[in-house]
């Protein structure tokens, strides 16, 4: 019980989650706490990276709680979530700023970038088939700096 206690007091100290839940229309739960902090604390997290850092936090909790939780908290867009192709999903909390991400080919490590100045040619299609434009999610790709500097990485990528 004590563990339990704790997330109440890291929650209480961080972003106001409750009041964010109450004002979403949800119920304040103790995965939901938990996945939001354990977020917040660690961003771009798959779905099973997160379960377990939950059940640290909190102990037992059904894998099946934590990602209705993440299904919830993305649906009301507290969370937002990524999905770089080849990539499992990664949650992220909400922040609304629109902004891109960063993505290593070879080892999978992914951070934030802001939205890109100048000109955009890609931000606002030619073309929008009747759909009005709301937001452009970008995807920059590449190695990160410890893939770029291991040769023998950069040669297995090569081949």
């Amino acid at each position: 019980m004590g563990t339990m206690t704790s997330t109440i007091a890291a929650a209480a100290t961080g972003p106001d989650w409750r009041e964010r839940l109450r004002s979403a229309g949800l119920r304040v739960t103790q995965p939901r706490l938990a996945v939001l902090e354990t977020v917040r604390e660690s961003s771009h997290l798959a779905a099973d990276q997160v379960c377990d850092r939950v059940r640290e936090r909190i102990g037992t909790v059904s894998t099946q709680a934590v990602y209705d939780a993440l299904n919830t908290l993305t649906d009301h867009q507290i969370l937002r979530r990524i999905e770089p192709a080849g990539s499992a999903m990664l949650f992220e909390i909400n922040a609304g700023d629109n902004h891109h991400h960063i993505v290593c080919r070879q080892c999978g490590a992914v951070a934030d970038v802001d939205c890109a100045v100048g000109t955009m040619p890609c931000a606002v299609p030619q073309q929008t088939h009747g759909f009005v434009v709301e937001e452009a999610e970008v995807t920059y790709w590449g190695l990160c700096p410890d893939c770029a500097s291991d040769p023998q990485r950069r040669s297995v990528e090569a081949t």
